[in-house]
């Protein structure tokens, strides 16, 4: 898993710093660059300044919610297109699941997930 990622970057926001230091650890295993943010607003600037692969976002966060940061990273609910989303949440409703969809989420997991179904998300979309 090393190099699986080489040459990507993965933009991962999340304001629980526990969960962010995992991902980090996780992704930071497969060679790919790593950025983070802990809310919406940073988030959309982190994703201006370094033109992420992919971007592991959480649903709710401060600033900005993980809706509009999608909204604005898809720009018309282009699913399939850069920069690939994986959307976590703790929010077990369909109804949210099916709002990100139509903004053009590619990837919607709920909190909690396996890391293992997280990395073979991330691995589909960047292959």
């Amino acid at each position: 898993m090393a190099e699986q990622f080489e040459g990507k970057r993965i933009l991962i926001v999340d304001d629980d710093p526990d969960i962010l230091e995992s991902l980090k650890a996780l992704f930071g295993e497969t060679g790919a660059e790593i950025h983070t943010a802990t809310d919406g607003s940073a988030a959309v600037d982190m994703a201006g300044q370094k033109d992420p692969d992919l971007v592991v976002l959480d649903a709710m966060l401060p600033k900005m919610s993980g809706f509009l940061v999608l909204e604005k990273l898809k720009k018309g609910g282009s699913r399939g297109t850069r920069p690939f989303v994986i959307m976590i949440t703790g929010n077990q409703g369909k109804r949210h699941q099916v709002f990100a969809e139509s903004r053009g989420v590619d990837v919607y997991l709920n909190k909690p997930f396996r890391m293992d179904r997280l990395m073979e998300s991330a691995t589909k979309l960047l292959s």
